[in-house]
């Protein structure tokens, strides 16, 4: 995790995560029905948290969901969706827009368009490189997230699924580059 990155949400971190297998994750205001009227709140359980021991970071999945990592050992990588929960505070759920990576030589751009944890809802997604799996945790070589922080799910890289067909397209405040003309559509 950048160094910039990792101080911003050192800076929002609120009380310590407690008991997170009893503890469920709610959104801050009633998602938005199709025609944009408040609708449910959405409800969120973790099914395990980050731990890191010196050099070792594992995904340590409570026990009610263990027997979900039947398998996963196949797999070399593994999306972790976690919860920026250190950020978890109402002012930042209403930023729409950042400058990238806290820079502000970079343009002001929305947060769907970028990796900010700020966000309207707090899900963060990670690509990890699988080390083992055992039987409730799965050891990886490394997550941009704190210990104690919730794991929402996990799910297998699978390249035919998750990897794009053509090139992707990057902005140049990633790049370095002049961005380029969208393609004609």
């Amino acid at each position: 995790m950048h160094n910039t990155r990792r101080r911003f949400l050192a800076a929002g971190a609120g009380a310590a995560w407690g008991a997170l297998s009893a503890t469920s994750l709610h959104a801050a205001a009633p998602s938005p029905d199709s025609d944009g009227t408040p609708g449910k709140t959405l409800q969120l359980h973790p099914i395990g948290k980050v731990e890191k021991e010196g050099k070792v970071t594992r995904l340590h999945v409570h026990e009610p969901y263990a027997k979900a990592l039947k398998g996963l050992g196949g797999f070399s990588h593994v999306w972790v969706f976690w919860w920026f929960d250190r950020n978890d505070k109402p002012e930042r759920r209403r930023v729409l827009q950042v400058h990238p990576r806290g820079n502000r030589k970079n343009p002001l751009t929305g947060v769907f368009a970028c990796r900010s944890p700020v966000r309207p809802n707090l899900i963060a997604l990670t690509l990890c490189n699988i080390r083992s799996v055992s039987d409730d945790a799965v050891e990886v070589e490394r997550i941009d997230a704190f210990a104690g922080t919730p794991i929402l799910d996990l799910k297998p890289y699978i390249p035919g699924c998750d990897a794009p067909k053509n090139a992707p397209n990057l902005p140049g405040w990633l790049t370095g580059k002049k961005p380029a003309a969208p393609p004609a559509r």
